[in-house]
């Protein structure tokens, strides 16, 4: 073979491999567009190259492809938040279970963006209920609105060094990161976008059993990292003194004292929120709450904190003492005290993840104002990761990240005609919708040789 041949052939398989943003001019025209921060009637939304190139009411450009969207809505991808998307297959099945980390050595420092699988079959169910992007967090005892996160049942069985002092459990679960739900083979976004610990009861566990402990412990503990960040020749040399934590978690922390990275809070009771405003004040942290169920009675002095909220709109049970005050209106009430918030999904927002736009349309019905809640969708997610105007929002130069919807995104019957993710067209289907098709009116000429006999 020549080498003008080779050359050829080469090119054609980094192609292949590496696929390029697709180039055609694309223009959804008719619908009402749903921006993140308004609403056009009879809109245009125009993509090319990945990103959204306009937002209006005008024509489709010369030579683009259009979709007639007329008597449908169009909307940014919904962004899932405190979400296991492409780290969990079967919560049961620990080898399917990427989120959960039983090291004593790695805690702060356990990145779930190296555990993601591309080809979870998780994520094109999420994709048809417009789900575009999503937050994985990793799993801790006694964790967020999802309420499938890891529990702690007192036995602990820890990998990594045994007594050498380490906590644990640590205090901290690890990193959290942001994932496309498009096909292909690269869905990590951005890694390492937030710390997540969790307070309040669990937090309390994890220390000894008083809450009072585990906010020492924690003080403690930024206190060590503080002095690691200062004296590394020293720690270096083993000069410096034994620290609870081990070299790749103060590492990991960092970012988090010098106030870089976000730390999602676990926290769920009002008394408990309370305190962990005031932790973050002296300690000089940037925290998100996530769950703050008891949230409405300190929304006033959340908003006054500038602290967001990943909050389970339907979570109105009080199952334990930590939730004794749930009410479906707590949504409302945060976003009306001038909280940013974004509404998760059930279960983890694994296999539930979609129903996080039920769970907005249900906090609507208990008054928090509809577009509040597509902004908790779209907008405050990309807004509270440090992603304003990256994605979650149809506005020029953001990701073409676009949903097609036969009517009211929070209405639970409407459905997605048409998903881009990236600029991106991505086909509306999943394994559950193959296996219905090829099983539907009995299915025998697509049946395995084996179930036609």
């Amino acid at each position: 073979m020549s080498r003008k041949m080779l050359l050829a052939a080469a090119a054609a398989l980094s192609l292949c491999a590496f696929p390029a943003l697709a180039q055609e001019t694309v223009a959804i025209t008719g619908g009402k567009v749903l921006t993140g921060t308004s609403v056009i009637e009879n809109g245009t939304v125009v993509i090319r190259d990945g990103r959204i190139v306009s937002v209006g009411s005008g024509a489709a450009p010369a030579g683009a492809r259009v979709i007639d969207a007329r008597g449908k809505t169009v909307s940014p991808g919904i962004v899932a938040v405190d979400a296991g998307l492409g780290a969990q297959e079967v919560s049961s099945v620990g080898g399917t279970n990427d989120l959960a980390n039983g090291s004593n050595s790695i805690g702060a420092s356990f990145d779930v963006s190296y555990g993601l699988d591309p080809w979870s079959f998780t994520l094109p169910v999420a994709r048809l209920g417009g789900i575009t992007r999503a937050v994985v967090v990793p799993a801790h005892a006694g964790g967020g609105g999802g309420f499938s996160h890891h529990q702690d049942d007192g036995d602990h069985d820890f990998a990594g060094i045994g007594g050498g002092g380490l906590q644990s459990p640590g205090l901290f679960a690890g990193q959290a990161a942001v994932v496309q739900l498009g096909q292909g083979t690269d869905i990590l976004v951005r890694p390492r976008v937030a710390m997540v610990a969790p307070f309040g009861e669990a937090g309390a566990g994890i220390a000894g059993g008083a809450r009072g402990a585990q906010f020492v412990q924690f003080k403690e503990t930024l206190a060590e990292v503080r002095l690691y960040a200062r004296n590394k020749s020293a720690y270096d040399r083993a000069a410096l003194r034994g620290l609870s934590v081990s070299r790749a978690d103060l590492e990991a922390l960092i970012p988090v004292v010098e106030g870089r990275m976000p730390l999602i809070v676990t926290v769920h009771r009002a008394a408990d929120i309370q305190q962990v405003l005031r932790l973050a004040r002296e300690e000089g942290l940037k925290i998100i709450l996530d769950g703050a169920e008891e949230g409405w009675l300190v929304a006033d002095q959340i908003a006054a904190a500038r602290v967001p909220v990943l909050v389970n709109a339907i979570a109105n049970l009080p199952g334990d003492f930590e939730r004794r005050a749930a009410r479906m209106e707590n949504a409302a009430a945060l976003n009306a005290a001038g909280v940013v918030i974004a509404i998760k999904g059930n279960e983890g927002s694994v296999h539930r993840a979609r129903e996080a736009r039920y769970n907005a349309g249900n906090a609507v019905s208990h008054g928090l104002p509809y577009d509040a809640a597509i902004a908790a969708l779209t907008v405050n997610p990309a807004r509270i990761f440090g992603a304003d105007g990256q994605y979650g929002q149809l506005a020029p130069g953001a990701a073409a990240d676009v949903v097609v919807w036969t009517g009211d995104p929070l209405e639970p019957l409407s459905r997605p005609t048409a998903v881009f993710i990236d600029g991106r067209e991505q086909p509306l289907t999943s394994r559950q919708t193959e296996l219905r098709d090829r099983y539907l009116n009995g299915g025998e000429g697509d049946r395995p040789p084996a179930y036609r006999q």
